[in-house]
């Protein structure tokens, strides 16, 4: 259109010089000594503009011979790098499909002319790490680097999780501790290190973590608290042979909104009962039970042993009200009638507990009772539905 408008513009103008030049031609007079030259205006005009044109073509053309040879750098530049693009994308569509070799090879083929060599090297780096060619990912990382020195982290994190899909720890482990040192806050380093503790059952340090875990929002907070729950558990089991102050102080650090979980719960009462704290485990477990009826709790309670046996049985039937019922508690009032050796009491309640579930543990005791009172055969029949329960239940897990 701005064409079409300045072409009309011209042609007027055009228009009009020669309507004006066709009344009035004008005259022009050149002398130089004895020579004369003498034209009309329009003559004289019309002249100086073809002169101009051609000076100003050679001129032009001229100059676009000169610069020709660095216009054919620029183009045979701009054609490598569009040829290093085509590269890049076949090989990441490649690296995308599983066709790792021929990824490789086209990534790095024309990566001198990429105008990112960084996603050339490591994307190179994932597809060697996918054919077990560890050294030419470690070149791969290495040429990364120099490529760009001051994508560091994004190296050394490539670095890292390639090492961690490969099984190879301790390196991994290394080299996530030096980016850390980088970039302290980084949430993908915090989550691979996370990861790695755990593959390697690095409870303290993972105890460490959880702060910064929670503190950076790396985990979904249901996936903290699960990450938290198994790590508690799992410092407590290690230490559940450790003397008692040590597994006080533990769980004296505990956060709060963790001492009532009912897993860490257990295994902290599981610990002190290999320790023989049988006072301080029946505390608190009454105290739990008061709170919050939990039956793995009930079944803890059966097994401990407090200097006031009397008292303990009491406080378990107290707990019969509204779980008349519950095989797990019939079974910790039968344990405890044992040892308080009130063994028509103890009879009774393992019948029940039998009644309401069958379990090996309460056909074995319930055995071992019957054995005592020299009931023989009663106890031998205990023995078998005990054994076949045990057998039943080990086929349908394998099936």
């Amino acid at each position: 259109m701005k064409f079409l408008i300045s072409f009309f513009m011209l042609l007027l103008a055009a228009v009009a010089i020669g309507l004006i030049a066709y009344k009035d031609p004008g005259y022009v007079l050149i002398g130089r000594k004895s020579t004369t030259i003498e034209m009309t205006l329009s003559l004289f005009v019309t002249i100086q503009l073809i002169s101009f044109t051609i000076l100003y073509l050679a001129i032009r053309t001229l100059l676009q011979t000169w610069h020709l040879p660095d216009q054919l750098r620029q183009w045979r530049l701009r054609h490598r790098i569009m040829r290093a693009q085509v590269a890049l994308r076949k090989g990441l569509t490649e690296l995308a499909e599983g066709h790792w070799r021929s990824a490789e090879h086209a990534l790095i083929k024309r990566v001198k002319d990429s105008e990112t060599p960084l996603l050339n090297f490591l994307s190179a780096a994932r597809a060697a790490q996918k054919q077990h060619a560890h050294e030419r990912r470690d070149h791969y990382l290495s040429m990364a680097a120099k490529s760009m020195p001051d994508a560091d982290v994004a190296v050394e994190l490539t670095q890292a999780e390639l090492q961690l899909a490969h099984g190879q720890h301790e390196q991994s482990l290394a080299t996530l501790e030096h980016i850390r040192s980088i970039a302290p806050r980084h949430q993908h380093v915090l989550l691979l290190l996370s990861q790695l503790y755990q593959k390697l059952g690095n409870w303290k340090d993972m105890n460490e973590l959880m702060p910064l875990l929670n503190k950076n929002k790396v985990l979904k907070e249901d996936e903290l608290r699960e990450l938290s729950i198994t790590t508690y558990r799992k410092l407590l089991q290690r230490n559940s042979m450790q003397d008692v102050f040590k597994i006080e102080h533990f769980w004296k650090n505990l956060p709060k909104a963790y001492r009532n979980e009912p897993l860490i719960l257990e295994d902290y009462l599981t610990s002190l009962l290999k320790l023989e704290q049988y006072d301080t485990v029946e505390k608190l477990i009454r105290d739990n039970i008061k709170r919050k009826w939990l039956s793995s709790l009930v079944v803890l309670y059966g097994q401990t042993k407090s200097t006031n046996l009397d008292k303990q049985l009491t406080t378990a039937e107290s707990w019969l009200t509204g779980h008349e019922t519950n095989s797990d508690l019939l079974l910790c009032l039968a344990r405890l009638s044992i040892e308080n050796q009130l063994w028509g009491k103890a009879r009774s309640y393992f019948e029940a507990s039998l009644n309401s579930r069958e379990t090996v543990e309460a056909y074995r005791e319930y055995g071992q009772l019957l054995e005592q009172l020299k009931e023989n055969e009663a106890a031998a029949n205990c023995f078998r539905n005990g054994l076949m329960l045990a057998t039943n239940s080990q086929t349908e897990g394998r099936v």
